[in-house]
């Protein structure tokens, strides 16, 4: 008889703030990949790599957002798919560049930004002090950066949904379509950005 001392645990679940984490930094490693993998994909299918590039897209999918395999991981897709794949990657890798900056600029300009900006802060957000300076660009930023990690959450979910129909999984109708959206509000945000700059 075991008492109840010595009886094994179940392991405890997660909590959802730590699930919402780990998916959000999970989210924001896929996305940081988008374009390494779509440039070696790109130079891949023409050499007769097609197989190594899929490869390559289905460990990305299943290791780092933890997505369940699909039924048959040995089909080889043609160079044709790849290709097509490899260009939606970029477009939504290079869109994710715009979150992924949106998180560094809150590194730089809010978590540290007392280190980044010498003063004087008469003029800040915050100021005159530094320590309100550092504050209120703190506090400005958490949302965003939130927000650009839903954004990173979301373009990662489209992609690796994309992904599957490597594996001969049919996409449905609107994956496509929703993908040159997310590229389209993408550069029209970078465009906005950068003429308020």
């Amino acid at each position: 008889m075991i008492d109840a001392a010595t009886r094994p645990s179940a392991p405890r679940p997660r909590s959802r703030s730590y699930r919402t984490a780990r998916l959000a930094g999970r989210s924001l490693a896929y996305c940081a990949a988008l374009i390494p993998l779509a440039l070696i994909a790109l130079l891949a299918a023409p050499l007769g790599r097609s197989g190594a590039a899929a490869a390559r897209w289905r460990a990305l999918r299943t290791g780092l957002l933890g997505a369940p395999p699909v039924a048959d991981p040995r089909r080889r897709p043609g160079p044709v798919a790849i290709v097509g794949h490899a260009v939606l990657s970029l477009l939504l890798g290079v869109t994710a560049l715009v979150p992924l900056g949106v998180e560094m600029l809150i590194v730089l300009r809010g978590v540290l930004y007392g280190l980044v900006d010498p003063g004087p802060y008469t003029n800040s957000w915050g100021g005159p002090t530094r320590a309100g300076a550092w504050l209120a660009h703190f506090l400005v930023g958490l949302p965003m950066a939130a927000a650009g990690l839903v954004a990173l959450v979301g373009i990662a979910a489209v992609h690796q949904r994309l992904t599957r129909s490597l594996d001969g999984v049919r996409p449905a109708p609107w994956l496509i379509p929703v993908t040159l959206l997310i590229t389209l509000a993408g550069a029209l945000l970078f465009v906005a950005w950068t003429h308020q700059i």
